[in-house]
């Protein structure tokens, strides 16, 4: 039974990585729409308005990235942009790697390693997930074969 239980904690661990490593790149959209309907859930829109509202928010962050990074053509702006939805993802997965670790490490210095090293990886994993959205976009008359 106990080794049945080490293997679903496993299972479980990895799923929530995963899961992690997916949702990475709506954090910021997921931040905006949360805050924003704290908001008006707090000036008096009660739940179903603050649902909606966060909703259209959250959806409206997420497609104006995506319009940016297929119509800004400097590099270093799609950069810019990608940073503003990578950052968020950087701070999200040093909260949940650090969730984590504090289940599994008793040392704090261990916690705040293991910490920074998971906000590295999602950082990197949702840089490279909207790089990817932002080079699938330029399949436009700009770059047709000959």
């Amino acid at each position: 039974m106990i080794i049945l239980g080490i293997l679903l904690c496993m299972v479980a661990i990895g799923f929530l990585c995963w899961l992690l490593f997916t949702l990475a790149v709506f954090a910021l959209p997921f931040f905006v729409g949360v805050t924003t309907g704290m908001w008006a859930f707090n000036s008096g829109a009660g739940w179903l308005g603050a649902i909606l509202v966060g909703a259209a928010a959250a959806g409206l962050t997420f497609g104006i990235g995506q319009l940016l990074l297929g119509t800004v053509r400097p590099l270093w702006g799609k950069f810019a942009i990608a940073l503003v939805f990578v950052a968020p993802a950087a701070v999200a997965g040093y909260h949940a790697t650090h969730g984590i670790a504090k289940q599994f490490m008793p040392s704090e210095g261990w916690q705040i390693a293991f910490s920074i090293v998971g906000a590295i990886a999602v950082g990197i994993v949702s840089f490279v997930r909207i790089a990817g959205m932002a080079s699938s976009d330029q399949s436009g008359p700009d770059h047709a074969q000959a």
